[in-house]
């Protein structure tokens, strides 16, 4: 990782150290704290967890085509849509949580053995238009604590402290 640029590097730092700051977020909610949202038209705490582990494997595969193949398309996702339809709350907090660490193990030891100039490639976003592998990178990486903070802001309404 030596060859890396420092944003590459804070980078990856930062996406591994990922799984244990969603898992700290949740830490010592309930079945029913899990499952409830803290406001009507909001998204329970395990809905959340199961919207970052559905990025995860998007955000992985969009890595994986623009390191691999020349400006791949890139399809958007709506996550409400997919949350309506895939009830976050069926899910089992400790399988999303072990599949969202996975995928970022695998992810950081992958991305590890390109060169600086791999994280230039672009793909070709439906909606964003080109996006380089680092951006990708970056957007993956925020997109984590984002929610993780959020979570962090349900528990009062939850009845759960810190």
């Amino acid at each position: 990782m030596s060859g890396l640029n420092a944003n590459v590097m804070g980078l990856l730092t930062d996406y591994a150290a990922g799984p244990a700051l969603l898992a700290a977020a949740v830490a010592g909610l309930n079945e029913r704290q899990l499952r409830t949202a803290a406001a009507p038209g909001k998204w329970s705490p395990l809905e959340v967890v199961a919207h970052i582990a559905d990025a995860e494997i998007l955000y992985a595969d969009r890595l994986i085509r623009v390191l691999g193949m020349d400006r791949p398309a890139l399809p958007s996702l709506d996550p409400d849509a997919v949350q309506s339809r895939l009830s976050g709350n069926l899910c089992d907090l400790e399988e999303e949580l072990a599949l969202i660490s996975a995928i970022r193990t695998r992810m950081v030891r992958i991305l590890r053995g390109f060169a600086p100039a791999d994280f230039q490639r672009e793909g070709l976003h439906s909606e964003a238009g080109p996006l380089t592998a680092e951006t990708l990178l970056e957007r993956v990486t925020r997109h984590l604590p984002h929610h993780a903070q959020i979570i962090q802001q349900k528990r009062p309404n939850l009845g759960a402290t810190r």
